[in-house]
């Protein structure tokens, strides 16, 4: 099996390393799309999340990787082979990555039904598509500006859903499909319609580095690995066991993980002053909190990890003109919620403003550790 660069090994690229790290803890997220130049290390990244996660556990044979543990969402095929066989064979499997081309058709994608079979034999024939291979692992595009709009479509809407429902003449055939969804594009090249941007849930903007030690460090890792890639990857092997132990954990926590009515007032109060349209963001913000609490190894969500999460969910959904600001730091969300939560701290009790300081001063010592 050929070496993967290490995902540890990547230098610098915080915001893109932050985002796929947060949709390896919580998948429902919703993916995120890495806009940026050539050479920054976008696709490296995306294969790299994937060496960091557990083997899966998939009923045998299962062009779907079906989970034996989670019955109420089999395919179609589970389901059936599980009353014909009455026992279920499990098998071991590296977590999926899939590489989805620009080329691909939709029939590519979801999978087609054998119409001529069904009827002669009277039983569905399905031919998994890449929805199918994907489930329960990584579904890469890159330049997904360049695949057809119908096609982005059917994937956003299949990783919104977790679920490929593929119906022709009157048959369906269905089959989870639960996946982390990366897209990968360079805006030279053109731009995804806004529909379809608002669809991905985080968004990263990056840029070569421009620190020369940093250039250096990219050189002499890649010369590294490249000269002998299986010494390179045991070299960082400590430290991706680290960060996929970490993930491991946080995966188990983040279901955990609480909030109150003040982080939801927190949050709405942010995309309605920035002028966000619709109501993914918020969903997008707090799921990406939590799952950042979980990283850190919290029980509740605090203000940083709000602010944190909105950079990532806010960059493709801020309106942009000479009235409007395109980007906004961690560091001024975290103010902005400040502000909001400021002008509503007259309406709490002394009790809430104490726990509001505490809660401030906590997320204040936090905020200085992070590396931007």
């Amino acid at each position: 099996m050929r070496a993967i660069f290490p995902f540890t090994a990547i230098v610098g690229q915080k915001r893109m390393v932050r985002s796929l790290v947060l949709n390896a803890i919580d998948p429902r997220i919703g993916g995120v799309l890495i806009r940026g130049e050539r050479g920054t290390a976008k696709s490296t990244a995306a294969r790299a999340l994937a060496a960091l996660l557990p083997d899966i556990d998939v009923i045998l044979g299962s062009p779907f990787n079906d989970d034996p543990n989670d019955p109420n969402n089999w395919s179609d095929w589970a389901k059936e082979n599980d009353s014909e066989n009455g026992e279920l064979k499990v098998e071991e499997r590296k977590v999926p990555f899939i590489d989805l081309p620009v080329s691909a058709t939709e029939d590519r994608v979801v999978g087609s039904l054998d119409i001529e079979k069904a009827i002669t034999e009277g039983k569905k024939h399905f031919d998994p598509g890449v929805l199918a291979s994907a489930n329960r692992g990584l579904l890469y595009i890159d330049e997904v500006n360049l695949l057809d709009d119908h096609v982005v479509d059917v994937l956003l809407d299949s990783a919104a859903m977790g679920i490929n429902i593929v119906e022709r003449e009157g048959i369906s055939f269905t089959h989870p499909a639960r996946f982390i969804l990366i897209g990968t594009m360079n805006p030279e090249e053109g731009d995804l319609r806004p529909q379809l941007l608002d669809r991905f849930a985080l968004s990263v903007d990056i840029r070569g580095i421009r620190d020369a030690r940093d250039r250096v460090a990219i050189m002499e890792r890649n010369l590294g690995f490249e000269a002998d890639a299986e010494a390179f990857y045991k070299e960082w092997a400590p430290k991706e066991k680290d960060l996929a132990d970490k993930i491991s954990k946080a995966r188990d926590l983040v279901a955990e993980v609480q909030y109150s009515s003040r982080d939801l007032i927190s949050i709405a109060s942010l995309t309605a002053s920035l002028n966000v349209d619709g109501h993914r963001a918020d969903l997008v913000i707090l799921k990406a909190a939590r799952a950042h609490a979980a990283f850190e190894g919290r029980k509740s969500i605090n203000d940083l990890d709000i602010a944190i999460a909105a950079e990532l969910a806010l960059p493709h959904r801020i309106k942009r003109g000479p009235f409007h600001q395109s980007e906004m730091t961690m560091e001024q969300l975290h103010e902005q919620i400040e502000n909001l939560q400021g002008e509503m701290q007259g309406e709490g009790t002394a009790e809430d403003q104490d726990q509001d300081a505490s809660d401030k001063e906590s997320a204040d010592k936090k905020k200085a550790q992070i590396v931007e």
